[in-house]
């Protein structure tokens, strides 16, 4: 993100008022992507499976238990019962909220808590719609949780991304209707779910560190130049 970040006008075109904004955790608040692929690396090479960036870029936004059926995709061994998967998926948190016992706020962008001030003194509503269970324990870790006016994530959802429900419910426990929030995403999965909901949303380019809209065609003012 860069200081462009902070120039904001809450309205779109027609005239409704935006009035909160949903973010995605992974990828936009704290990338944990080198985390999640040792403990993915762990499972796979356990089962004789290829595994590589490509495969787990595939991952990025998807609930762990589609994430595994993905891995699996290169299994070429025994047929494995839904208790066996459980197993192996429970053995892939296991190991990866060890690594994230590891994770510190200075390994944050500053300017994530200081935005998320900077948008919480202009009485927009902050939430987080995020398919990981471990989101509460990972913004716990970061010391920003009191930053959050809600938070939807992998412990309240029965389907993730990219079905909305995730934003759905954020919106939902923000008191708001989804169509007076912007959601922060850049998986794969969490724009799929967000054209699917058809509301205004921002794609974080992690190159630029810039916001770019996408998606609805309503004209959003709401920008990052």
């Amino acid at each position: 993100m860069d200081g462009s970040f902070y120039r904001l006008d809450s309205k779109y075109h027609g005239g409704k008022l935006m009035r909160g904004i949903i973010f995605d955790l992974d990828g936009v608040i704290i990338s944990t992507d080198k985390l999640h692929y040792k403990a993915w690396k762990k499972i796979a090479d356990k089962l004789n499976i290829a595994f590589d960036e490509t495969i787990n870029n595939r991952l990025r936004g998807v609930s762990r238990m589609d994430s595994l059926e993905i891995i699996l995709e290169g299994y070429q061994g025994p047929a494995l019962s839904k208790m066996e998967k459980e197993k192996l998926a429970d053995e892939k948190n296991t190991f990866y909220v060890e690594l994230l016992g590891t994770l510190h706020p200075n390994q944050m962008d500053p300017q994530v808590p200081d935005t998320l001030q900077y948008l919480r003194k202009k009485g927009l509503k902050l939430a987080i719609g995020s398919s990981s269970k471990n989101t509460k324990y990972i913004l716990h870790q970061l010391e920003i949780e009191n930053l959050f006016d809600a938070v939807s994530d992998g412990t309240n959802i029965s389907k993730s991304k990219p079905d909305p429900e995730v934003f759905i419910k954020a919106a939902t426990f923000l008191n708001l209707p989804p169509e007076e929030c912007i959601v922060v995403e850049d998986a794969v999965a969490g724009l799929a779910a967000l054209k699917a909901l058809k509301v205004i949303f921002l794609k974080f380019l992690k190159k630029t560190g810039s916001f770019v809209t996408l998606g609805t065609g309503k004209y959003c003012e709401i920008y990052f130049s």
